[in-house]
């Protein structure tokens, strides 16, 4: 007999469970030997305190009432409830103030396969080191982690949240029009980007600017010739560049299109690649306004990886740490090493 789970939600067994113990092991390392300290939060966080940031498409999806009548929900992410922590528990600490974290998340999704509603995260959350250095601390303990799982295909697109909506307000984009253009970002559709545009009564200079420049990926060489009107956002870019390890720098690829459906991001934004699989395995930015909802005004950067896309993509490349130590461990023990398994979630 066959009984059911939630969609979007699976069982690990044993040996899955083992190869990614080796995995988060191993990022655990690394977060740890750059001066990050773990912290837990509880999976239910009340609902007005997460209403203080701009969840957009990570709204929290379950709620809850309390004894009391209190509405909770299922924290959705990381990052709102470690901003809360600042505030409640480190109100007078001297920043910058370093993170890590390992927890399930849980998101509402679409009835379609692969799509699922507790993720587990692992990540890091800089507190208080402004741009670009904390940005560039964050790619960098991005790379080493990454690089520490045997992981060697992978590549980082970075971009600027404020580029696009900057761009907008010079142009003089009319207000309605602009959550409809910025959809079509998200989703990478430059199609339905350019028919939005065609149908509006902007000039065609203008046109030809916001279709342009959102499809400019590449290396450094992008970010020149650009319009005054971007030159905020890219001289950043230019900024965090100078800063990083020339290991850590060959594996940007900027990309001017790049925007994130979480709403709190101000400034950097940026999501891990790898051949294997056809969506990003993480991501992050940063979220120099969020703190400060909280009580406490400080620039922050941080990101989060998906585990389960991570442990796929080591499988993918057949060469990954986390998959090894398991290989190893079942070779020692006797056992036969079993085959590295995809997300499936039942439907």
């Amino acid at each position: 007999m066959i009984h059911p789970i939630p969609s979007g939600t699976r069982d690990v067994l044993p040996d899955e469970t083992h190869e990614v113990r080796a995995i988060t092991d191993t990022l655990r390392k690394v977060f740890e030997r750059h001066n990050y300290g773990e912290v837990y939060t509880p999976a239910l966080e009340y609902e007005s305190v997460i209403a203080r940031a701009d969840m957009a498409e990570a709204q929290p999806a379950y709620r809850l009432f309390d004894e009391s009548g209190a509405v909770l929900v299922l924290r959705s992410d990381m990052t709102v409830p470690i901003a809360r922590v600042v505030s409640s528990r480190y109100p007078t600490s001297e920043p910058p103030l370093r993170f890590c974290y390992f927890a399930h998340c849980y998101r509402g999704v679409r009835p379609q396969r692969g799509q699922p509603r507790e993720l587990l995260q692992a990540g890091i959350e800089l507190i208080g080191a402004p741009a670009p250095h904390g940005t560039a601390e964050a790619l960098t303990v991005l790379c080493h982690a990454l690089d520490a799982t045997g992981l060697k295909d992978y590549r980082i697109g970075l971009g600027d949240a404020s580029l696009f909506p900057a761009l907008m307000a010079s142009l003089e984009v009319p207000e309605l029009l602009r959550p409809v253009l910025l959809e079509q970002l998200v989703l990478r559709d430059f199609v339905g980007l350019g028919e939005a545009l065609a149908q509006s009564d902007l000039p065609g200079e203008a046109i030809e600017l916001l279709t342009g420049i959102p499809q400019r990926r590449g290396g450094p060489e992008v970010l020149s010739g650009m319009p005054a009107e971007a030159d905020d956002a890219v001289t950043g870019l230019r900024g965090v560049h100078e800063l990083l390890d020339p290991a850590v720098g060959a594996r940007v690829i900027f990309d001017l299109g790049l925007v994130r459906n979480i709403g709190y991001y101000t400034g950097a934004v940026f999501d891990v690649y790898d051949p294997a699989l056809g969506a990003p395995l993480g991501g992050g930015g940063r979220y120099d306004e969020l703190l400060g909802r909280f009580g406490r005004d400080l620039p922050a950067v941080g990101f989060g990886l998906n585990v389960d896309r991570l442990h796929e993509a080591l499988f993918g490349e057949e060469r990954g740490t986390g998959a090894q130590l398991a290989v190893n461990s079942h070779a020692a023990e006797g056992k036969p090493a079993a085959a590295l398994t995809a997300f499936g979630g039942s439907t």
